[in-house]
């Protein structure tokens, strides 16, 4: 038999997920991000079963974009970081791709290449604006002028105006707010149409929500507060991460279990060998205890991940045996409470699985 390191995505709980995305701004329009290979769940996978629903997509870079072109996503697809080199305009033209633009070394590209008269290229432009999270933009100060420029451009057809949230997770601190406030005053005169929300500030930040939302993370049915929030908690998890047990044996008390021999039992131990280790994906850095479901049942690892394996204490679950599925994550464990005895966030878990896991679409 076939090893059995499984990832079922769950593409009714994305719709669903969307669809809540949605309910937060009737009025505007939410373009599905789906970077990273839609965050672990397989981009081409994920944008089909969306294609009815979605006004247009995000990914990273043109090879995301691209690969979704030749899949026959027809929908127009944002360049959320922009091109990298003036040679990809041409793609970006011939795919009818959206790019955003945050540098004076692109909008410098730019105007070079739209200056030539017998320029035929035409783009939708989403100006990133840096609002206070200091990783990419332009200063508020310079939005107007850069928009100036661009409008001058004969080849731009449309602008967006876009800026992204540092800290819209943490619905306590003020950075967001002053974020907004920023931006609104940079936007104030320049009648275009505005994006600041991803999934945080979709759920969290109605007064952010302007005329484009990115959800993300939201998607996938991860919370990403830390704790519970109204919307949040009505997501679906898309996700569902299992294997099955190996192994089984009994280890006696002041015996250690796994590499380090960190784990010590105090007592008998009933303990599983799981076929999921970090080379398919699973943090190597989940603590003992961190949760596992067995027949329904929440019980835990112990002892470091291996790179194939992990081991699990099945003490309080006598009838777990040889062949029985574990669940690491999914439906009915949430992938942010494990990220959390991982000292990480759900995103690492989600994107991080290797070829190793097969997935599995359910529900398309």
């Amino acid at each position: 038999m076939a090893r059995q390191a499984r990832a079922v995505i769950d593409l009714a709980a994305i719709k669903h997920n969307y669809r809540l995305a949605k309910a937060q701004a009737p009025a505007a329009r939410a373009a599905a991000i789906i970077k990273a290979d839609a965050y672990g769940h397989g981009a081409v996978q994920v944008a089909k079963a969306l294609a009815d629903e979605v006004p247009a997509f995000g990914v990273a870079a043109i090879e995301e974009a691209i690969e979704l072109r030749e899949a026959g996503i027809t929908q127009p697809i944002l360049l959320l970081e922009g091109f990298f080199e003036a040679s990809e305009l041409d793609q970006i033209e011939s795919y009818g791709f959206w790019s955003a633009l945050h540098t004076d070394e692109q909008l410098l590209a730019l105007e070079s290449r739209l200056s030539d008269p017998a320029a035929t290229l035409t783009l939708n432009i989403w100006v990133k604006v840096d609002s206070g999270m200091h990783r990419l933009g332009f200063a508020p100060e310079r939005t107007a002028e850069v928009v100036e420029r661009l409008r001058r451009l004969k080849g731009v057809r449309d602008i967006v105006l876009m800026t992204h949230f540092a800290c819209s997770d943490e619905p306590e601190r003020p950075v967001t707010r002053e974020q907004i406030t920023c931006f609104e005053r940079v936007a104030s005169g320049l009648d275009l149409p505005v994006s600041l929300s991803n999934s945080a500030g979709v759920m969290a930040w109605p007064d952010a929500h302007g005329q484009w939302l990115r959800p993300g993370i939201m998607l996938y049915g991860a919370n990403p507060f830390a704790g519970s929030q109204e919307v949040a908690d009505q997501l679906q998890p898309a996700m569902t991460l299992t294997s099955q047990i190996i192994a089984v044996r009994d280890v006696s008390a002041g015996e250690a279990v796994g590499y380090g021999c960190s784990y010590v039992c105090d007592q008998v131990r009933r303990i599983g060998t799981v076929a999921m280790g970090y080379g398919d994906g699973y943090p190597r850095h989940a603590r003992s205890g961190t949760p596992v479901i067995v027949h329904g049942q929440r019980t835990s690892l112990a002892g470091r991940v291996s790179m194939d394996m992990l081991t699990i204490d099945l003490t309080d679950i006598p009838q777990a045996k040889v062949g029985d599925k574990v669940e690491l994550w999914g439906k009915q464990l949430p992938v942010s409470e494990v990220a959390t005895w991982c000292d990480t966030i759900p995103y690492t878990l989600l994107t991080c699985l290797t070829r190793r896991v097969k997935r599995e679409y359910v529900n398309a």
